[in-house]
């Protein structure tokens, strides 16, 4: 990989060891929306699988074609100039080999980071997924950041009274494979999360949104990372069926005042 990848790649790691500072990602599905998450000042762009597949025209959950996904990987790499780290799910392989042909792809794409996921999978086998990624990026000579998610809260893996100690098990099997970090979407309250930090060896990343506690409290905690997930697709998709549905029905077109300017939009490309 050239130098520009490498840099990049040291640069992303880089963004996760500031104690007072956790690294904040507003996920971007598309090129525009990565131009408009960078100019709004963000030292690293992340992608939302779900935001993505929506775009394309897929449901969320290991449906959109790998060569799909790697078109909007290809366009948003080249759109900013920061780091790139991208979902790949649960590795869109139909198994642990497929991985490596999968990150193979992400990095020639430009990304320097991946999530990569558990979900309904066993914890031996995102095991094996994350040892053939890191195997991957090894050969290829890019310090990939792998991010290890686990959907126990989030999917309700285990009974409640076991998803802490679940959690941290999975996210320390992760990280003993390679995984760099761990993310754990679902948690909100502060006792969890204070857990997750002290008991996992690897920085943690939460999914944020309305309700939960803000970055400051996050970072108090020692949050590594924090993400929005597919929120801000999902928020720009509500404005979208709100114009629509204000200009078929009202016939007026207040939904659309506070959009982001014309020329703005157009500087941005």
């Amino acid at each position: 990989m050239n130098s520009t990848t490498t840099a990049a790649a040291t640069r992303f790691h880089s963004l996760h060891r500031n104690r007072h500072h956790p690294l904040v990602l507003a996920n971007a599905w598309d090129a525009a929306s990565a131009r408009l998450i960078e100019a709004a000042g963000a030292p690293a762009i992340a992608t939302t699988s779900a935001g993505v597949a929506w775009s394309l025209g897929y449901p969320d959950g290991n449906a959109l074609p790998l060569n799909e996904a790697l078109g909007a990987i290809t366009r948003i790499t080249a759109a900013v100039s920061v780091p790139v780290t991208v979902d790949i799910e649960g590795g869109s392989a139909d198994a642990a080999d497929g991985v490596e042909r999968t990150v193979d792809a992400v990095l020639g794409a430009g990304a320097v980071g991946i999530n990569i996921e558990d979900g309904l999978l066993p914890p031996s086998e995102l095991v094996d997924r994350i040892t053939v990624a890191r195997r991957a990026a090894e050969r290829a000579g890019v310090r990939l950041f792998v991010n290890a998610r686990t959907d126990v809260h989030l999917a309700g893996l285990v009974a409640p009274d076991r998803m802490l100690a679940e959690s941290i098990d999975r996210a320390n099997r992760y990280v003993d494979a390679g995984a760099d970090g761990v993310f754990v979407p679902g948690v909100g309250d502060v006792d969890t999360i204070r857990a997750l930090v002290e008991a996992v060896g690897a920085p943690l990343n939460v999914m944020a949104g309305p309700g939960l506690p803000i970055v400051s409290e996050l970072a108090a905690l020692g949050v590594a990372r924090v993400s929005l997930g597919s929120g801000v697709a999902q928020a720009a998709y509500a404005v979208a069926r709100q114009a629509a549905t204000e200009l078929l029905t009202a016939g007026t077109y207040d939904s659309t005042a506070r959009g982001v300017e014309y020329g703005e939009m157009n500087a941005l490309s």
